[in-house]
């Protein structure tokens, strides 16, 4: 089943992009892709044994022919026809893993990471890979930021990688009141830790009145 999420992804998909969605678990993405003609061709893969079972499950249901791989990311890959890969519903340190073994045929990658985002955006920039833009979708309660990485260079700045490249008002709102609740339980002597998050607020603020 489509989902908000995975429709944003789609959006980042192109005309001519020959596509890996990485962790497809029950292939969602993969089939909307193809029973639309999103793109050139697109390929699932899963480390999960029974995931990938129910992807191809679902794969057949809607008559489609798409190849399957019991992949731990790229390592069981050998297809110099992709270009594109998607990465999503890991955490962090799962994409960065991934990223590891990303061959150089593919020069583009959609990532949604689940957690560490800075962490993440300062990795990509230290191994060349550089988010050309984010978008923020709120779904079910929660927050994901979904990322559009290529190989080609884009400048960045110590705030782009703490807080991303999305125009949402509404999550750095989120994250204000975050922080605002986080040094709200800092005792008043650790000054140096609420000089940190007095300053997290200030640039926040100052990221939500630039949009």
């Amino acid at each position: 089943m489509m989902n908000k999420k995975l429709k944003a992804i789609a959006s980042f998909i192109d005309k001519d992009d020959v596509v890996l969605d990485i962790g497809c678990d029950h292939a969602y993405l993969a089939i909307y892709l193809k029973k639309n003609e999103l793109c050139h061709d697109v390929y699932a893969s899963d480390i999960n044994c029974n995931a990938l079972n129910i992807a191809r499950k679902n794969i057949q249901a809607e008559n489609l022919e798409l190849t399957t791989y019991l992949s731990d990311g790229f390592q069981n890959i050998d297809n110099p026809s992709i270009n594109t890969a998607v990465i999503a519903g890991v955490g962090t340190s799962t994409v960065k893993d991934i990223m590891k073994y990303a061959p150089t045929h593919v020069k583009k990658f959609i990532i949604s990471s689940n957690n560490n985002h800075e962490e993440l955006r300062k990795y990509l920039y230290q191994n060349k890979y550089y988010i050309e833009k984010e978008e923020v979708i709120f779904e079910k309660g929660k927050y994901y930021i979904i990322m559009l990485v290529t190989r080609t260079p884009v400048k960045e700045s110590r705030l782009s990688l703490k807080y991303g490249k999305s125009n949402s008002k509404e999550y750095f709102k989120y994250l204000l009141d975050k922080e605002k609740d986080i040094l709200s339980k800092i005792p008043n002597y650790k000054f140096i830790t609420r000089h940190l998050h007095k300053k997290n607020i200030k640039e926040l603020k100052h990221f939500i009145e630039r949009n």
